[in-house]
């Protein structure tokens, strides 16, 4: 009976480690990410019943070897540690789910090898499982650390491999993005240009990183693409600098540079010189394109040696565009540029990214795609998925879906495109995150910002959301058009009550799992 409740108390804890691969996972791998995400939610990490049912039948079976006590509580540690794993990792609701990819694999397999030798261990004193049924969250933490060796020997192999295809491809433009705000935009705009001259492949969704970046050149590059447009995202200082040895750009953008990542980054002068690191990996037979904003960006734009073009809304850039129309519908804009003007119009909305748009027709006339190219490119441009995509809800209610947008430069962008629509408007929100010692500041400045922009708020989880309330307040936004809820559910049944046909709702912003 002994063994048997100690074997159970060996799956559970089993269990519990296959919760936090989840974690492990959407941190990217990185120990220390992951570190960081358990200091911040201890509470989470300790939340789950099965935690102290392990704990507790554990230490049952070392007094009580003989109980059917500890057999039931560890039959149940065991079911419930599995049941709430699946379903916090494979559930319905999970937004991503954690993916058995060939990395996953090996790290689940290193997880299960150090729960037999607990399992082992357990068999003698059952009160190291009831430790390793506490510290669970280490388990995982240890196998990470044991097999990091082998994946840092796996992704150089297949980064240099990569790298060794990008080599042997002189017919390839190779084209780089950059920015803390507008990366992946601009990136399909980008494409979207130069389709009209070229067979392009701009990396997909929001692969970003080197792995990300090594996958889609050794399994998506064919022989026939003319242009490869990287987006190149960072966290921590070198991480541009390291996908510019991968990619070797010919050609570098720098979107913006604002205060995102923060919390890795720790200061703005850390991000502006990783974002310069693509400009520094530009050839002189290259060129660099910059959005002007009379700031960060201009400053970068000012000290570049190589081959640069400004872009921006004056005739101080090179291109730039004026006579702005921007409504619910979409833009349109007089497009100038050394080679003649054009008058533009696309479906996107907001003006930044019309910004995003004449920094692409900068670059596609650098290389040879001509205005009425650009004209017809920009028509039938689609806004990207989730980035204030226009959505005709149910009930005549106008959706303006932004949930993949998370700093406050694009933030408050989306507000002042919701600010274009007529009737109600409506925001729903987590807030912001991942800015570091900053985010309770800038959370209640969105809060005020909201204020002026929207007729309702909808909060989504009390206790985070708490700097934008307090800065609704500030602004004098009434209680009774504020509401804060736990869950999306509850947020969506909410609109039907608040909105009618005409009215507008923007999502701004959903938190990923770890959240």
């Amino acid at each position: 009976m002994q063994t048997i409740a100690i074997v159970l108390c060996g799956l559970a804890v089993g269990g519990l480690s296959f919760l936090m691969l989840h974690i492990y996972q959407l941190e990217g791998y990185v120990p220390k990410q992951y570190w960081g995400w358990l200091r911040q939610n201890t509470g989470r990490v300790y939340a789950c019943a099965a935690v102290w049912l392990t704990v507790g039948a554990a230490v049952l079976t070392r007094f009580c070897p003989l109980s059917w006590i500890s057999l039931i509580v560890s039959a149940l540690a065991c079911a419930y540690a599995w049941v709430y794993a699946l379903a916090q990792t494979r559930g319905e609701k999970v937004k991503k789910k954690l993916d058995f990819t060939k990395r996953m694999r090996r790290l689940a397999l290193v997880t299960l090898l150090v729960v037999l030798v607990l399992l082992l261990a357990g068999l003698a004193e059952p009160l190291i499982l009831a430790g390793a049924g506490a510290l669970y969250w280490a388990v995982v933490l240890a196998a990470g650390y044991l097999i990091a060796p082998v994946e840092k020997a796996i992704n150089r192999r297949f980064f240099n491999d990569a790298k060794a295809i990008l080599a042997g491809r002189d017919d390839l433009i190779k084209i780089g993005i950059t920015g803390s705000y507008g990366k992946t935009s601009t990136k399909f705009i980008l494409a979207a240009i130069l389709a009209e001259k070229y067979n392009v492949l701009p990396t997909p969704a929001s692969f970003n990183t080197p792995m990300g970046l090594t996958r889609v050149i050794r399994e998506q590059l064919l022989p026939q693409h003319e242009v490869f447009i990287a987006e190149m995202g960072a966290r921590h200082v070198g991480d541009i600098r390291e996908l510019t040895q991968l990619v070797a750009p010919q050609y570098g953008l720098i979107t913006s540079v604002g205060k995102q990542h923060l919390e890795t980054f720790f200061t703005l002068e850390n991000i502006v010189n990783t974002k310069y690191e693509l400009v520094e990996a530009i050839g002189p037979d290259g060129r660099a394109f910059f959005a002007n904003d009379d700031g960060l960006v201009r400053a970068m734009y000012d000290r570049t040696a190589v081959p640069k073009t400004l872009c921006g809304f004056d005739a101080s850039c090179q291109v730039y565009a004026d006579q702005i129309q921007v409504d619910a519908q979409g833009s349109s804009f007089t497009l100038h540029a050394p080679e003649g003007e054009i008058r533009v119009t696309t479906q996107l909305l907001g003006k930044h990214n019309i910004g995003n748009i004449v920094l692409c027709c900068a670059v596609g006339l650098a290389l040879g795609v001509t205005l009425e190219q650009i004209q017809k490119a920009l028509l039938t441009l689609k806004p990207v998925q989730h980035r204030l995509e226009l959505i005709h809800g149910a009930r005549g209610i106008t959706i303006i879906d932004d949930a993949f947008n998370a700093n406050p430069v694009g933030a408050k962008a989306a507000l002042d495109v919701l600010c274009a629509f007529p009737g109600k408007r409506l925001v729903i929100t987590p807030g912001m995150v991942e800015l570091g010692e900053e985010e309770e500041k800038l959370n209640r400045q969105f809060g005020r910002q909201m204020a002026e922009s929207c007729d309702f708020v909808i909060l989504m989880g009390a206790k985070r959301t708490q700097p934008i309330a307090q800065g609704l307040r500030e602004a004098g936004f009434e209680q009774q058009r504020l509401h804060i809820v736990e869950t999306m559910d509850e947020a969506v049944a909410l609109i039907g009550t608040l909105l009618g046909p005409g009215d507008a709702v923007l999502f701004e912003n959903d938190l990923p799992d770890q959240y």
